[in-house]
């Protein structure tokens, strides 16, 4: 038996599908427990049913004192865990977005990684890493020089692509940008045969909006949750690997 046994459908749990399959060269793994490498992105993925030594290895991957952000879960983490978010979201899938190139748009990589990570301390999208503009295609639009929005590719199950990061800065809102930049990454993702999907804030009823409107469904309702690990000494592995150490998915 597979010691990640596969969901119904791979965005019912998408962060280990993804490092499974597409994303498998980021992956990290430890037990029956996948993370994204930290510097890419800080989610992890847990079997559908964790016990205490999954706990321990989502610890020994992280460290103590380390962030965990988990997108599908089932059951809280142990009670010695701070939890320093929690909220309600949705999934929400492409269901006849017109998706399109945007002339203005121009392709970002690493050498534009320190201005990315400046519109994201601006705008707060969402977690993005040094290596997150890695995970796939990210687009931006610069006025005047300066990058004043963005949108890419986050998580990608097989045959889906997560859209994220999409985010606008406030000299430049209210000029239809951000769901261009959608639309233009999703074109991106339908040129490779892939279909598009994002998650966002249930709360956040304006960016849902947007999304409805550009041609998205709710697929279903989700939930994130963040957490750190406790301080102090990391578990050792049941079958004696050093405090860790991790094992690269091939």
């Amino acid at each position: 038996m597979s010691a990640y046994p596969d969901p119904g459908h791979p965005l019912d749990d998408p962060v280990g599908t993804a490092l499974r399959g597409p994303h498998a060269r980021f992956a990290e793994r430890r037990g029956r427990v996948l993370r994204y490498a930290s510097e890419v992105a800080p989610w992890v993925a847990l079997p559908p049913d964790p016990g205490p030594a999954d706990w321990a290895d989502v610890a020994a991957l992280t460290g103590p004192g380390g962030d965990v952000t988990i997108t599908a879960f089932r059951e809280p983490p142990p009670a010695d865990w701070e939890i320093t978010f929690h909220a309600d979201g949705v999934q929400l899938v492409d269901a006849g977005v017109a998706a399109a190139p945007l002339p203005e748009a121009v392709r970002l990589g690493p050498a534009d990684v320190p201005e990315m990570l400046d519109l994201v301390a601006r705008t707060r999208p969402g977690p993005f890493e040094p290596r997150t503009v890695e995970l796939g295609t990210y687009l931006g639009v610069r006025r005047d020089g300066v990058l004043v929005a963005m949108a890419g590719e986050r998580m990608r199950p097989p045959g889906w692509s997560e859209i994220s990061a999409v985010c606008t800065d406030e000299s430049v809102r209210g000029q239809g940008l951000g769901g261009g930049l959608v639309r233009a990454v999703a074109h991106e993702i339908r040129r490779r045969g892939e279909t598009p999907f994002l998650h966002a804030a249930a709360a956040n009823t304006g960016a849902v909006r947007l999304y409805e409107a550009l041609g998205f469904e709710l697929r279903r309702r989700v939930e994130f949750l963040a957490a750190l690990v406790p301080p102090g000494p990391a578990v050792p592995a049941p079958d004696g690997r050093p405090v860790g150490q991790v094992t690269a998915v091939r």
